[in-house]
């Protein structure tokens, strides 16, 4: 009696948010990649998978996430709000103690609430739990995809009234191995296996030679930076075959034509002038999205997007949004308003984002009204205090340094790369990418740049009288964000 009394419930629910069974979410979120694929135009690293993704749904040539530093990042997917306002400002891990408010309402309780089953495997690295709550956490090994999706298998083809979300998130392709107590060997740079080992089971790994790798233009072309390309080329591929893994499950459950597909990172590539940092190195990231409903295919658009945005698409495809972009009435009504205290805010209202849904978008080359993304950095780890904020349009692109006195801060992966070390020991007037080494790590209170015509963010336009009204314009553009989002940077203005 009380199993048919809940089938009830969330059949009630389901009708009531205007959900379909059919209405299946897979969100797949790697650890620090940045869009090296063959569909985004480097025919240097193989991805098949991804490329038929891309061919089969729509790709995103402008996609940005709003703070380059996994943990934050990760609670700006899952709540569609900046991590100041979320709380979410750094690394969840236990010494460095930063979670979200604990009244916040992240993706997976809207979800939960509107009538889908909510499980989640790989990678978590948000906090708190109640806050980020799914029905089932499913093990797997989060540096073989392949074997995740087997592990999945079970959650997707399981017999039930409600549709599916799976949060599906690989520890691939970021620096390291994680656990080694968890594998068979100690894994090297970007988790890839030490020669002569048994590998990952299902996985073939795909071996590059640093000679015939792409070198962005943010990064020295060296040696050692080719070397450790080819070695995240690497680890990028053993994504893509868990990938592949993960459409053959789909197919083999009769879920490949009722499952929107999400493909993002957290924000890119685990090298200095990327992750931690705010310039396309850490902000520009790979999306494609495949909606088993549109009819166009193949989709290319330059729509800009931001992770803000996630949240709010997802739930528009699971018909949880009313016509304003909020979520519906029935289910923002089963949470509690925001109480006071410490741990919870005010600002931010259940049902509300930051971000909209970029739904209608996937089947546009180009989308009116889709042209400004901005940013939002505080830390990453505990110690590296350097919040910075961005406003970013089709051409020009506003840095604000808030701690701009202090120098750059490192994450410790980071500044143990080889490709930095060596480019430090060579002083600081040698070049890094655009950059030099001493640029790098003292940088001014406002970096403008023109992405059309300087691409790698070399040359600060800040101080040019040329640019001093596109400087001004993009400074009221910051502080209007600011304002909106209940920012508390934005008292830096008055007094700083």
């Amino acid at each position: 009696m009380a199993r048919l009394t809940f089938a009830l419930i969330i059949t009630t629910l389901i009708s009531a948010s205007g959900l379909a069974a059919e209405k299946n979410i897979i969100l797949m979120v790697t650890d620090d990649q940045s869009p090296d694929a063959g569909c985004y135009g480097n025919p240097a690293i193989k991805t098949p998978h991804l490329d038929a993704l891309a061919r089969d749904g729509t790709l995103f040539t402008n996609a940005y996430c709003t703070t380059a530093s996994c943990s934050a990042s990760r609670s700006v997917i899952l709540t569609g709000l900046h991590n100041h306002a979320n709380g979410h400002y750094g690394h969840q891990h236990h010494y460095h103690k930063f979670n979200s408010y604990a009244n916040i309402v992240s993706l997976p309780v809207y979800l939960s609430h509107a009538g889908y089953r909510t499980g989640r495997c790989g990678k978590y690295h948000v906090a708190p739990e109640s806050v980020y709550k799914f029905d089932q956490a499913i093990p797997g090994n989060s540096r073989n995809a392949a074997d995740m999706a087997n592990r999945c298998r079970d959650f997707i083809a399981a017999e039930s009234d409600q549709p599916f979300f799976l949060y599906f998130c690989t520890s691939d392709p970021h620096r390291g191995g994680g656990d080694a107590t968890e594998l068979p060997y100690k894994p090297n740079r970007f988790g890839n296996p030490k020669p002569g080992s048994k590998g990952y089971a299902g996985i073939t790994e795909v071996i590059y030679d640093p000679a015939k790798v792409n070198v962005p233009g943010f990064l020295p072309d060296t040696p050692t930076c080719r070397a450790e390309i080819a070695q995240y080329y690497q680890s990028c591929s053993r994504i893509d075959q868990g990938l592949g893994r993960l459409f053959e499950v789909l197919h083999e459950t009769g879920h490949w034509d009722d499952t929107l597909i999400l493909y993002i990172a957290d924000h890119g590539i685990a090298m200095p002038g990327a992750k931690t940092t705010l310039y396309e190195g850490g902000m520009h990231s790979p999306c494609i999205v495949r909606n088993p409903y549109n009819k166009k295919r193949g989709v290319k658009t330059d729509t800009m997007v931001s992770w803000v945005d996630l949240t709010p698409t997802i739930l528009d495809f699971a018909g949880a949004l009313n016509a304003e972009g909020r979520v519906k009435k029935e289910i923002v009504k089963q949470f509690a308003r925001p109480a006071g205290g410490s741990q919870t805010t005010r600002t931010t209202q259940p049902g509300t984002f930051h971000g909209r849904s970029f739904l209608k978008a996937l089947d546009q080359e180009h989308s009116e009204g889709w042209d400004h993304v901005y940013a939002s950095h505080t830390f990453h780890e505990i110690q590296m205090y350097y919040p910075m904020r961005v406003v970013h349009g089709r051409r020009f692109k506003l840095i604000w340094n808030i701690a701009h006195p202090l120098p750059f801060p490192f994450a410790s992966d980071l500044w143990a790369a080889p490709t930095w070390q060596a480019q430090y020991a060579l002083g600081m007037d040698a070049p890094y990418g655009a950059k030099t080494v001493g640029s790098y790590i003292q940088r001014p209170e406002f970096e403008l740049f023109d992405l059309e015509n300087d691409p790698h963010e070399g040359r600060n336009l800040a101080d040019d009288p040329k640019y001093a009204s596109t400087l001004e314009k993009l400074k009221a553009e910051l502080q209007a964000f600011q304002k909106q989002t209940n920012d508390p940077w934005i008292l830096k203005w008055k007094y700083e």
